[in-house]
Parts: structure tokens; C-alpha cells; sequence
């Protein structure tokens, strides 16, 4: 699900992808394929030839992970339990709390910390600055400086996005009281998750061999 933003939560009028920490563990340690699978968004139509088959192969599967999600039916299900309060914006939520879960869950899923995981990908992503698009460039600032990939894992943390994503969309989304449906229905929101995550691991990794 992606978010047209109003203003500079991280580029005018830019859309974006909300699950940056699953795109990023999806990328399965390949350097190429993480900055690929990163700037997937900010890169139209068919990845540009001049990228390396690595990063090239990360943008496809952003886009297969993206269809993958969007049409699973446990996906599906987290939607259901929010959707009659957020209706179109259900999907950003959901995609949000997804990120929460595994963040929150990180040692279930690898050994390495998330502090230390999100460091690597920042720096690997500032360590090819030159090579990324200009939306990407504008984005990077702010996904280190916030600390996007570990804020997750808090209620805190979370209630930040949700206050900064309800001020700056143009339309009322009511989404800065989302966190009352996380708890609400948190035991099975997690569960959805975990059920969906593990299908999705396999599907990436899968992908990505073939793509490889």
C-alpha cells in the first residue's frame, strides 16, 4: 500500500512505500538488492540499465513483494478487522503495524539487532548516495536522522508516524487513533503477521533466486 504524501514528511508530493524494514529483510544480506529494493518507488517503468543486475533484480522484487501483499488473503484479513473505521487508508495502517510486528519481533526472524540491521542498510544506502534517485536522496535524511526502522518497534515510536502522517495528508484519516485498534485487535493482528511474513519469506527468496 502507498501513501501520497502533502508535504515534507519526506519529499512534496511524493509517494512512498510504508514497509521500508520488510523491503529491507527481504533483501536477504545482498547489498545491491537492498539499495534496489529500497528505492523500488522512486524508480518508473522498467529499472534503468545502467543499475547492476543486483539492484535491478531488488526494484522487480519490491514490485512482486508489493502485488504478493496486496493480494494475499491474510493481508486481506488485517485489513477487514480496520477498514469500516479508515476505509481507503486501511492499507497504510495495516502496512505500518506489519512493520511494527516484525520490528518488535526482530529476534524471531534474525540474529543480527535491528539497531545494528538498520545502521548497515543506512549506510549502505548513503555509502551509493550517488548512484540513487533523487526522491531516494531526499528521503535518506529522514529515514536515518527519525530512525524509521527501529521507531517502529515501540508504541511511541508509532504514534509519532501516525501524528506526522495525519498532519500532513490533506483529507481527514482519523489515523493518529489507530493505535486503539492495534490494541484492540493486537493478538490477532500478530498473528495474521506471522502467518503472512513466513509465506512471504519463502516467496521472496524464491524470487529472487529465479531473478538471480
Amino acid at each position: 500500500m502507498k501513501l501520497q504524501i502533502k508535504n515534507e514528511i519526506c519529499c512534496p508530493q511524493n509517494t512512498i512505500d510504508l514497509n521500508f524494514l520488510a523491503h529491507a529483510f527481504l533483501s536477504f544480506g545482498n547489498t545491491e538488492v537492498l539499495i534496489g529494493n529500497l528505492i523500488a518507488d522512486s524508480v518508473k517503468g522498467k529499472p534503468p540499465l545502467h543499475y547492476s543486475d543486483n539492484i535491478r533484480a531488488g526494484i522487480i522484487l519490491h514490485r512482486e513483494i508489493d502485488h504478493f501483499t496486496d493480494n494475499h488473503p491474510i493481508y486481506k484479513r488485517s485489513l477487514n478487522q480496520i477498514k469500516p473505521t479508515y476505509k481507503r487508508f486501511s492499507g497504510i495502517i495495516i502496512d505500518i503495524f506489519y512493520d511494527h510486528f516484525l520490528a518488535h519481533n526482530w529476534t524471531m526472524y534474525s540474529d543480527e539487532p535491528l539497531e545494528e540491521f538498520a545502521d548497515n542498510c543506512y549506510e549502505t544506502l548513503y555509502r551509493n548516495f550517488e548512484i540513487l534517485p533523487e526522491k531516494s536522496k531526499h528521503i535518506l535524511p529522514f529515514m536515518k536522522n527519525q530512525n524509521w526502522f527501529v521507531s517502529y518497534a515501540n508504541m511511541a515510536g508509532l504514534q509519532k508516524v501516525f501524528d506526522g502522517m495525519s498532519r500532513r495528508i490533506k483529507h481527514p484519516t482519523f489515523m493518529e487513533n489507530s493505535l486503539t485498534e492495534l490494541r484492540e485487535h493486537y493478538v490477532d493482528l500478530e498473528g495474521d503477521f506471522h502467518l503472512f511474513f513466513n509465506e512471504l519469506i519463502c516467496f521472496s527468496n524464491e524470487r529472487l533466486l529465479e531473478l538471480g
